[in-house]
């Protein structure tokens, strides 16, 4: 059985958000890519029950944007506070290890 995720540190360094995870394993995303993959419905949009899509922020660039600052929610995710005001989206811990696999080279 695999542990649970967990993170062993969380730094900003300059306009970069490095994460250690308790397995060793380091990832890093830039402010304006962290922003731009918020997963909350204010930037995502919500689907109604016949699968359209409402709301949602169809910008791509958020150059500029900065972290301010971060919470832990519970043992499982990171809310993140974003220089535009933004700070609704929960970052799961499996969320960012997936979205690293994605925007980091490995």
């Amino acid at each position: 059985m695999t542990p649970p995720l967990s993170l062993s540190d969380l730094q900003l360094i300059g306009t970069t958000i490095a994460l250690k995870w308790s397995d060793g394993r380091e990832d890093y995303f830039d402010a304006p890519t962290l922003r731009r993959i918020s997963p909350s419905a204010e930037t995502r949009g919500e689907t109604d029950l016949f699968g359209r899509k409402i709301g949602g922020d169809s910008r791509t660039d958020f150059s500029g944007v900065a972290v301010e600052g971060w919470e832990p929610v519970g043992n499982y995710a990171i809310r993140f506070k974003f220089s535009d005001g933004h700070n609704t989206g929960l970052y799961s811990f499996v969320y960012l290890r997936e979205q690293a696999d994605l925007h980091n080279d490995r």
